[in-house]
């Protein structure tokens, strides 16, 4: 592998998911390279603006507001982007996350000359040996080969329960993605039980498969079947690439196998839907509801004896896969092993491996060209090390000042959202009741977290970039696993200090702003208050508004699932939510696909929701300095929102996105504001135009 050529990058998680991981290790970088673009395109969703003078310059003018909002704010800029060949998007969050990722690097380099054995000389190592292709091509198959020969020694389906248990991973968002575990057929999350906020609880979900999403396998859409082959003749050619006998026909009973997990799995609506995971199976009844699998050897592997009960996120997905552990003839399982054992570790095997990889890549995304490695190595490293390289980071880059003023808009904009609950009309007041005392006891983290973890237990090599992978990705899962003997911890971060994102954990009832969400452009601490609170104050307001969404209003101020509405208030939001929907379904890309609203209306919900709030709080702001808001700070607050959705992706990437991620595309997010009556007045927005609603057709829900 030459120095010049790229691996995989970090696979970050669509932004502002209900539910949260504290941590995206080794074994989901794999999945990365697939779904690279979708990191790009998720995080788009909520950065705030540049300069005027750059936003002003990529409007077009000759739009007219009321027809296409998103055009006006973002139509020149749209018209003369390029995506350069490394990437398939372009756009405000992908030049932020560059600028951030070089600091990193920076940091990174000097954590190389740090004194040995502690976290910071880690960082070092692990990008160092991320960053040694020479090395990784040297070894060639040797790192991989024990894990292939403990494959091969697999004698029957109970050795075959034991290899699954022992490879369980801990790397996963349940809301995030539908299928996050590419190595497994399952993937556990620990976090605050559904019914008792004060212990932590295993939560078992659906995965084994290497393409996106279930849709992939069962789509008929052309574009799909033609992105099939190609992922069959990749699995052909990794088996070719290891030299194991008959490729082709491998390869064939890999993917045929896939198509059979992909029909039990749950559709990304239904795995959005807490109260279709609300599933509680003891230990005990695995074996009868989901036969097949051994499931006491498959626990005992995974080091889960002594839970005597999980949720069951996924529970078709259990049965079914269950049932084709046995039915499924021994040695395809062990060719479906081998394949992912491979698929998962080609940014540390020799340079053939990831070059093969990038073709399938290329197909998902439309990307050209690979990044420079060290982007993948910066990644890779806060990966497996994020919160170590956060202490670096926020040593140098985030000021007091900066965390006191996020701290104020943050009080503001809770202010401006308690308003609306007390104001909404047709509330009973029990509900009102129980929203406010979610708002009451919201923890908001700014910046960092309020406590470090500890790495003292992760051994890093710097001449062993595989091996590092591998102990970064079971030191995470033993870390989740302490969990389980541990008191609940709602400050507990979901996002590393280095990552250009925000996010809200229901169960926790937390947000989380990273530092490296809050810098120049992003927040600037000199701006007026219409452009911040347009900018980052929406995204603050987006945070807070996911408690509030589809999924989060099922979660109380305690973090449980359960129902707190009364009928007519529940039916009333419900309609509200519907409404909102329908809007976002009539949204039409391509010819051949649509927007869901159903699968995006959490996030079209926190759009809606927060944009409310976030106007509120900006008026709020300028009282308390003495200013009267006019029309031209409305247009402000107005075009900075809009500006934060400005970006262009390649088709494969939008098509990717719109089947499974919880976002709809930024064009459309934009124009939420077409149900805001404040939007109407100050861009003299009219009947006949696109985007007018009449006043009882603009969606209300908090």
């Amino acid at each position: 592998m030459k120095n010049s050529s790229a691996s995989l990058p970090t696979f970050s998680v669509p932004c502002s998911f209900p539910i949260r991981l504290p941590t995206v290790t080794a074994v989901c970088l794999q999945l990365a390279l697939v779904l690279s673009v979708l990191q790009t395109h998720a995080q788009a969703d909520d950065a705030p603006p540049p300069p005027v003078s750059s936003m002003e310059a990529g409007m077009d003018k000759t739009v007219l507001p009321g027809d296409d909002f998103y055009r006006y704010v973002n139509g020149n800029w749209e018209k003369t982007a390029v995506i350069p060949n490394d990437k398939s998007s372009v756009g405000t969050t992908s030049t932020l996350r560059d600028e951030s990722d070089a600091i990193v690097q920076q940091l990174i380099l000097k954590a190389t000359h740090a004194a040995e054995g502690g976290s910071e000389r880690k960082v070092g190592d692990y990008y160092s040996a991320y960053l040694n292709t020479d090395r990784i091509n040297e070894r060639g198959l040797s790192p991989i080969a024990p894990q292939l020969d403990a494959i091969a020694g697999i004698r029957n389906k109970s050795g075959l329960a034991t290899y699954l248990g022992q490879h369980l991973r801990a790397d996963v968002d349940p809301l995030n993605a539908t299928n996050f575990f590419t190595e497994n057929i399952f993937g556990l999350w620990v976090a605050q039980g559904f019914h008792d906020h004060t212990r932590y609880t295993g939560y078992l979900l659906q995965g084994g498969l290497g393409l996106p999403d279930r849709e992939y396998y069962l789509s008929a859409n052309p574009k799909m079947a033609a992105i099939r082959t190609a992922y069959q003749d990749h699995i052909a050619a990794l088996f070719r690439l290891a030299s194991l006998p008959y490729p082709e026909q491998a390869a064939k009973r890999v993917f045929d196998l896939e198509v059979a997990i992909a029909r039990g799995h749950a559709p990304r609506a239904d795995s959005s839907d807490m109260t279709k995971a609300d599933n509680t199976w003891a230990r005990s009844d695995f074996a009868r509801k989901a036969p097949g699998l051994d499931w006491n050897r498959y626990f005992s592997a995974a080091g889960l004896t002594s839970q005597s009960a999980f949720i069951v996120w996924h529970p078709t997905a259990f049965k079914a896969s269950a049932a084709l552990v046995k039915a499924t003839p021994l040695e395809t399982w062990k060719d479906y092993l081998r394949f992912h054992a491979l698929n998962q570790h080609t940014n540390v095997l020799p340079q053939a491996f990831f070059d093969q990889k990038f073709k399938l890549v290329t197909v998902l995304t439309g990307a050209k060209a690979p990044l420079p490695r060290w982007k993948y190595a910066v990644n890779a490293t806060n990966a497996a090390l994020g919160e170590a390289v956060g202490q670096l980071y926020v040593a140098d880059h985030f000021s007091p000042e900066a965390k006191a003023r996020i701290n104020a808009m943050v009080a503001n904009l809770l202010s401006a959202f308690k308003d609306r609950v007390n104001k909404i009309s047709w509330m009973a007041a029990s509900t009102r009741q129980e929203a406010l005392a979610k708002i009451a006891s919201f923890y908001v983290g700014v910046g960092y977290p309020d406590k470090w973890r500890d790495y003292s237990g992760l051994q890093v090599d710097a001449s062993d970039a595989f091996g590092n992978v591998e102990r970064a990705s079971l030191f995470a899962y033993r870390n989740a696993l302490a969990r389980f003997s541990q008191p609940v911890d709602v400050t507990a971060w979901a996002m590393t200090p280095q990552t250009v994102n925000a996010v809200n954990m229901p169960m926790q009832n937390a947000i989380n702003f990273p530092a490296a969400y809050l810098q120049v452009p992003n927040f600037d601490i000199n701006a007026s208050d219409a452009a911040n609170y347009g900018a980052i104050g929406s995204t603050i307001g987006h945070e807070i508004s996911h408690s509030f969404d589809h999924t989060g209003a099922m979660i109380d101020s305690k973090g449980e699932l359960r129902n707190w509405w009364t009928k007519d208030d529940l039916l009333h939001f419900q309609q509200s939510a519907r409404a909102l929907a329908d809007q976002f379904s009539s949204y039409r890309p391509f010819p051949d696909l649509a927007v869901n609203g159903a699968q995006t209306l959490d996030e079209n919900i926190a759009d809606l929701t927060g944009l409310m709030a976030a106007f509120d709080a900006y008026k709020m702001a300028m009282k308390q300095k003495g200013l009267t808001p006019t029309k031209e700070t409305d247009q402000e607050f107005f075009v900075a929102n809009a500006y934060k959705y400005r970006g262009k992706l390649r088709d494969e990437v939008l098509r990717q996105a719109i089947i499974s991620d919880g976002h709809a595309p930024g064009q459309y997010r934009a124009l939420t504001v077409r149900n805001l009556d404040a939007w109407y007045d100050d861009f003299n927005v009219l009947p006949g135009q696109k985007l007018y609603l009449a006043p009882d057709d603009r969606v209300k829900i908090w």
